[in-house]
Parts: C-alpha cells; sequence; structure tokens
C-alpha cells in the first residue's frame, strides 16, 4: 500500500493528470479549444514559454491519506524530452530520470512511472509540437472554458482557465497506476513569475482510488527557467 501511495505522490508533486486519448468527434477542428490554448500559453508566458530551455522546481508537501499525513520534499527537473524527478519521503525515497531515450528508476520492484515531462504544467509548452493535439474537453466538462491536450503516447491534460486572466486555473484527468484506476483533480491557489514565465507555485490535489482518497497541498520552495544544466543531470543510472 505505501508504495501505492507514494506512486501518487509523484504524480502529484508534478500536478499532473494523465490517461488514454478518449475519442473525438470526427471532422471537428476545435477551433475555439486551440484559441483557448493559444490565450493560455499568452497568459503563462508566451514566447518565453515557449522558448524555455529548462525548469527547475524545488518544494515540499503535505499529502494525507484517511488520518495519516506524509511531509515529503521533491524536486522536478525539465529540459525538453528529458527530465530528473527526486522525492525525499519518511518510507522510501524515490528517483526517475530519463535523458530524452532510456528512463531509469529507483522505485522497487522494477516500477517505472509514466514519463513525468507528460503532465501537467510542462506539457502546455509543447502545445504546437508534432503529436500534442489539442481538442475539446469531453461529456459535461465542455462546459467550461479549457481544452484537452493529448501527447503522442496518448497521455492526456484537461486544462480549464481563469475567465479573466486565461491562465490556467486547474486540471483533471483519469488514469492507470499499479493496476488501479484514480481519478485526479488539481486547483492552483498561486502562481510565481520567473524570468517572464509564469509557474504553478501552490497547487493542491485530491486522488479518488476505489477504496481510499489522497489529499496533498503542494508549495514551490524554488523555481528556476532557464538554468544552465550539465548532461550529468539526466544521466540514466547516475
Amino acid at each position: 500500500m505505501k508504495l501505492v501511495i507514494l506512486s501518487l505522490i509523484i504524480l502529484m508533486s508534478v500536478a499532473a493528470g494523465l490517461g488514454q486519448a478518449v475519442g473525438t468527434a470526427p471532422g471537428s477542428d476545435f477551433a475555439a479549444e486551440k484559441e483557448f490554448a493559444r490565450l493560455a500559453i499568452d497568459a503563462h508566458g508566451g514566447e518565453k514559454l515557449r522558448l524555455m530551455k529548462t525548469l527547475v522546481i524545488r518544494g515540499t508537501a503535505d499529502v494525507t491519506v484517511s488520518t495519516q499525513r506524509i511531509p515529503v520534499t521533491f524536486v522536478n527537473i525539465f529540459a525538453g524530452d528529458k527530465y530528473r524527478f527526486e522525492l525525499t519521503n519518511p518510507f522510501q525515497p524515490i528517483e526517475q530520470v530519463s535523458d530524452g531515450i532510456t528512463t531509469s528508476s529507483s522505485a522497487r520492484g522494477g516500477f517505472t512511472l509514466p514519463p513525468v515531462n507528460r503532465l501537467g504544467f510542462p506539457i502546455l509548452q509543447r502545445i504546437g509540437e508534432t503529436g500534442f493535439i489539442v481538442t475539446g474537453l469531453p461529456g459535461t466538462k465542455k462546459k467550461q472554458k479549457g481544452f484537452r491536450v493529448t501527447s503522442p503516447e496518448g497521455y492526456y491534460n484537461d486544462f480549464y482557465l481563469d475567465n479573466k486572466t486565461n491562465q490556467i486555473k486547474g486540471f483533471d484527468s483519469t488514469f492507470v497506476i499499479d493496476g488501479r484506476t484514480v481519478k485526479t483533480s488539481v486547483e492552483i491557489d498561486k502562481l510565481r513569475v520567473v524570468d517572464g514565465v509564469v509557474v504553478p507555485e501552490r497547487y493542491v490535489q485530491r486522488f479518488d482510488l476505489d477504496q481510499f482518497t489522497v489529499y496533498a497541498s503542494f508549495k514551490a520552495s524554488e523555481i528556476l527557467v532557464n538554468s544552465v544544466l550539465g548532461d550529468e543531470v539526466f544521466t540514466v543510472g547516475k
């Protein structure tokens, strides 16, 4: 059970939602949703977001499962298709690294997460690239101002915009991890402007599983944009 919880914490620490892509109406060009995506990109830095080379986020979180509170610290480092994730917690420190081709994970039993650079805010930068598809929100979500982004691998993020600022106010999805179906929702409480890029700084997240619910409150203590990173940061096996 602790490994399942820690796996969820990893996903929460990148403020993410992922799942398998859902079919969309044939023949639709989703012009309105593409315009929403453009507005969101502009609201989060425009060209500075699009041209961002690296993003480093360090912070802490309080995770609550039933009555048990778990304090954690995390580090997320992104550079295009390369990423590094580190999680420090009372049970089992976990690290996952990708050099853009090969991925390694220190989790027990050979467990490997989905690519964390396909989760939440980092995928916003990839809109417009080949294979990153913008479509409409499904079902009752269509009533909200937002859009879905599906990655080339089929992972999706449903983004919701603030009506006034067009900044991302939340996102959600449904995904499967370790054989369990999980529904998740994220609400952003605070954003931080770093070198012209508007990055989520504080947010809360809920995970609904079949038998229990996980709540978490995240706070980034350090956010770096376009810092110089050596190749060793993304060396698999280090």
